[in-house]
């Protein structure tokens, strides 16, 4: 886990507006978002870890134990039943919501942060690169 830890930030984003309407995010929050270059930070307190997101549109984050399932309010303001796992060096989390599932998987490839979210069958890849 100790790979994720630190300041990531938005390099290249591929399908996110096609992801965000899957997910079921209205047109005008999908294309203000989509134009965001976001931070994102991971850290670690015992055995709790934090993801934050920051842009200039707004910040969110969630705060979970590995294998735990919690109470997620997503950016777009989803409120799902999410558990995070690590398998094999890749971070998946996995959100539930109103009859609906969608996975984010976070691997670090080539010192990068290889980002893949997906609902049903689209699927969005970002890569961010590591500030600090």
């Amino acid at each position: 886990m100790d790979c994720f830890l630190g300041t990531w930030g938005l390099e290249h984003s591929e399908n996110f507006d096609a992801y965000m309407e899957a997910v079921g995010v209205g047109f005008i929050t999908r294309k203000a978002a989509g134009s965001l270059k976001p931070d994102v930070l991971i850290s670690v307190d015992g055995d709790v870890y934090k993801v934050r997101t920051e842009s200039t549109f707004k910040n969110s984050e969630f705060v979970f134990k590995l294998g735990e399932e919690f109470d997620e309010t997503t950016a777009d303001g989803r409120k799902t039943k999410t558990t995070v796992t690590l398998e094999n060096g890749v971070l998946i989390q996995f959100q539930k919501w109103d009859g609906k599932e969608s996975t984010v998987t976070r691997e670090i490839k080539d010192g990068k942060m290889m980002t893949i979210c997906t609902m049903g069958d689209v699927t969005c890849e970002r890569t961010y690169i590591k500030k600090k």
